[in-house]
């Protein structure tokens, strides 16, 4: 009887791992989890609320990334930078806040075979959130790692002069 469990415990584990995310699996989430969507191939521009966000793969790399620009870099001062970087390694989890092309991102990114359906789908909200709580509480999720977690809090309306 315990030899039983234990194959059907391994069958169900390599049913698991041997799903492979492609740019056709990957779209097909997207689809459905996006407001409006163009594109394809690796190339997508999502809605999602009110926020458009890029989802952009690799398959001869193994990449994938899903991002929204937040704000231009050169007009965030030093504390919101730093509250940033703090946000990295305590509220912003999965994604990650980056500057590219003097624009400051939302940034999640991950190998594409080894992805699943629910973390595309959990990758989107996460760095949707993290767009909206820039500046405020500069989080991706509600769950917040403990540590040195102080960040000085902007108020609202001086930060909306900087988002994009």
């Amino acid at each position: 009887m315990k030899n039983f469990f234990f194959i059907v415990l391994i069958s169900v584990s390599a049913i698991g791992f041997s799903q492979e995310m492609t740019n056709e699996k990957l779209g097909e989430v997207l689809e459905r989890v996006a407001d409006t969507i163009q594109g394809g191939d690796g190339r997508w521009q999502l809605g999602v609320k009110d926020a458009i966000l890029f989802c952009i793969t690799d398959e001869n790399h193994n990449r994938m990334r899903i991002i929204t620009p937040i704000a231009e870099a050169d007009k965030l001062d030093e504390e919101t930078m730093k509250n940033a970087l703090v946000a990295n390694f305590h509220t912003a989890l999965d994604v990650k806040y980056a500057i590219s092309d003097e624009i400051i991102w939302s940034v999640f990114i991950h190998p594409l075979k080894e992805l699943t359906k629910a973390q595309v789908e959990d990758a989107i909200m996460q760095v949707y959130f993290a767009k909206k709580t820039f500046g405020f509480t500069y989080s991706s999720t509600e769950l917040v790692f403990p540590g040195n977690t102080k960040k000085k809090e902007k108020p609202r309306d001086e930060l909306q002069k900087t988002k994009i």
